[in-house]
Formats: C-alpha cells, sequence, structure tokens
C-alpha cells in the first residue's frame, strides 16, 4: 500500500470516529419547561387567545408515536386552518428545532405537528434507536394522516417542513405523496450518503467494512443476540473542539450542551447501516411538482447537500433556493436573527402557497 493510501485510510478511519461521536443528553440535564421544550422563547403554558401546545398520541403501524401539535392564538375548530407537518433531524426530538419551527409557524396563523421519530424519542418502537430511511419517511406520512384529521384542519392545505436529516426524508416523502401542496427544507442533511461515503466524501475507503459490520449486526440480531449501536459514544468538550466540521462540533454543544434533551441521542442501530447506505435524498428529485424551499446557512459545510438537491428539482417551476446569510448549518436552528430569516421565509413561502 502506498504512503499516500495508508494516509487517506486512516484520515477515512478517524473522520468516521469523529462522526460516530454520541451526543446524549447528560444525565443531569433535565428542562425546567412544563412541556419539555429545551429551544429558546418556548411556551411554558397553554393561555387563552395565545399559541398553545398540545401533547397528542396515536399509532402508525403498530408503534405509539408521541408529538405535539401547535395552534395559533384564538384557535378556533370551527374554522378551517392551513397546516405543516415538522420533520426533526437525525438523533432530535419534537422539543428542539422542530419544536421550535412549530411553534414560529403557529404564530404565524397554522396548525402545526412536530412528532419523534417511531423507535426514537419518547415513541414507541423496539430496538431502540433504529434508523431506517422507510420508517423516517413513513413518519412524516403518519404525521400527515393525524394532522389533516385535526378539528379546524383544512387538508388541503397541507405543507411540510423537514430539518436537517428530516429534510431529506422531507423530499422523499413528497416525491409520492401529494397530500403536501408545498415542501420546505431547512439545512438539509442527505442521511443516507453520509452513512455511505461520510461527511464531504471523507469515509468512502470503508464502506465495504462497514457494510459489513452492519450485516454481522443484523445476523447477530436474528440470532437472539444483542443489539449492537454506531454512534454510541460521549465526546467531551475537548475532542467536540478537535472535530473537523461546523456541524459536528458545534452540533456537539447544541445537543450536548445549550439544547440538551434526555430523549435525544445520535446512536443508531449498527444494522440500520444497510438500509441507510442504499438510501439517497437527491434521487428522483423530479418527482416532487409541488412548490419547493430550499433554506441553507451561507457558511453550512452541509450546503452541498442542498445544492445537489435543489438542481435535480426539475420537476417543479416553482422551486427558490435561499440562503441565510452568515449562517452555519446548526446556527439555523437557534440563533434568533437566522431563525427570524428562515421564518420570515416559510411565512412568505407558505403564505403564497396554502
Amino acid at each position: 500500500m502506498s504512503l499516500k493510501m495508508e494516509r487517506d485510510k486512516k484520515i477515512s478511519l478517524l473522520i468516521i470516529m469523529l462522526l460516530s461521536v454520541n451526543f446524549i443528553a447528560s444525565a443531569q440535564t433535565k428542562t425546567t419547561n412544563s412541556f419539555g421544550l429545551v429551544y429558546g422563547d418556548a411556551i411554558t403554558e397553554n393561555v387563552p387567545g395565545k399559541v398553545q401546545i398540545h401533547a397528542v398520541s396515536y399509532t402508525l403501524n403498530g408503534i405509539k408515536i408521541s408529538a405535539n401539535v401547535y395552534t395559533p392564538a384564538n384557535f378556533n375548530p370551527d374554522e378551517k386552518y392551513p397546516a405543516v407537518v415538522v420533520a426533526h433531524p437525525n438523533g432530535g426530538v419534537k422539543e428542539q428545532v422542530a419544536g421550535l419551527y412549530a411553534q414560529r409557524l403557529a404564530e404565524s396563523g397554522y396548525v402545526a405537528i412536530a412528532a419523534d421519530a417511531s423507535y426514537q424519542g419518547a415513541s414507541g418502537g423496539e430496538p431502540r434507536n433504529v434508523d431506517k430511511p422507510a420508517n423516517r419517511i413513513e413518519d412524516i406520512r403518519g404525521m400527515a394522516d393525524f394532522i389533516t384529521q385535526y378539528e379546524g384542519v383544512n387538508a388541503e392545505r397541507l405543507g411540510v417542513l423537514g430539518v436537517c436529516g428530516g429534510g431529506g426524508y422531507t423530499l422523499a416523502a413528497a416525491q409520492t405523496d401529494k397530500r403536501f401542496k408545498a415542501v420546505a427544507t431547512l439545512s438539509m442533511f442527505n442521511s443516507g450518503v453520509v452513512r455511505r461515503n461520510g461527511f464531504m466524501n471523507s469515509g468512502v475507503a470503508t464502506i465495504q467494512e462497514r457494510m459489513k459490520q452492519a450485516s454481522e449486526a443484523r445476523a447477530q440480531e436474528a440470532a437472539g443476540g444483542d443489539v449492537l449501536y454506531a454512534a454510541n459514544t460521549i465526546a467531551s468538550d475537548e475532542e467536540a473542539d478537535k472535530m473537523p466540521f461546523d456541524l459536528y462540533r458545534e452540533g456537539h454543544y447544541y445537543y450536548h450542551r445549550t439544547h440538551a434533551h434526555p430523549n435525544s441521542t445520535f446512536r443508531y442501530t449498527m444494522s440500520s447501516l444497510l438500509d441507510l447506505m442504499a438510501f439517497d435524498a437527491s434521487t428522483n428529485m423530479e418527482l416532487i411538482n409541488q412548490p419547493l424551499l430550499m433554506m441553507a446557512g451561507s457558511k453550512a459545510d452541509t450546503y452541498y447537500m442542498t445544492d445537489t438537491a435543489f438542481n435535480r428539482a426539475t420537476g417543479t417551476n416553482q422551486k427558490e433556493l435561499f440562503l441565510i446569510p452568515g449562517a452555519t448549518h446548526i446556527q439555523t436552528y437557534h440563533v434568533p436573527e437566522y431563525v427570524q430569516q428562515a421564518t420570515d421565509k416559510l411565512r412568505e413561502f407558505f403564505g403564497k402557497h396554502l
């Protein structure tokens, strides 16, 4: 093996190790919000005449799903409101950024729903933290099933917003589910491509090795053995500071420090990689014929994923790419000025198309 090949392999293995860091909220992290919300300016109580939050649950393919529905100020169930489904990032839960944008949408007059993915968060499903694209896509459709039957919702005025990994799965769901009349993503993350190739193709050299590990993990599960997990370690702040990408470095502090939630974890079953590594959110983009808005921070190191998917969306003549000046990927989750810009754009987009 040449020195260059040896060096590239070592770099690839280092990157994969870093990408496998699990930002599990520590036991000492407890939210004081009565609804468990950890984002800024979150609702603390349901006040008459104001935006309100309602904890709901429903069954999807035999699994109990935990969700929050946000209703606009002075909500009247006898009227008909537009609604938006909000899909959370990989490892995230409804109480974090998905809840933030759901609340902002409710403040703009929409009924919004944010649910924990099946096998994740407060939703049911065993083993825990299965993370398969088909499940995440079905979760989005399940939110649509529930919210379109919610009192006061106009099922013909349904939109969808996906954040990070939820953005990639949102694109896949909207390709065939035409109940979604308008489609938006924020900081879209192409989960399958990254799980396969590594971030910015940093893990190509280890694809076959990791596929073998995933296959062996499934075989072990089938034989009744222990469930193996990827991304099942905890990074220190010092280790996080050395991570080569803003996404993971800033993600550590968002998920493990400033916006930690006890249900939020980045670990996933190793066997999930059998499905994840065959998924690409940017395929079949020509099937999206609905109005499409894709938002990303101008400094986001994940922007290349949004750019690829956007350029492949040739089936709609109503599409817009909106860059948030100066924002990185994680900063679009919580920095007030960037959240406001994204919220204003969503209000404009959904206001026009819903």
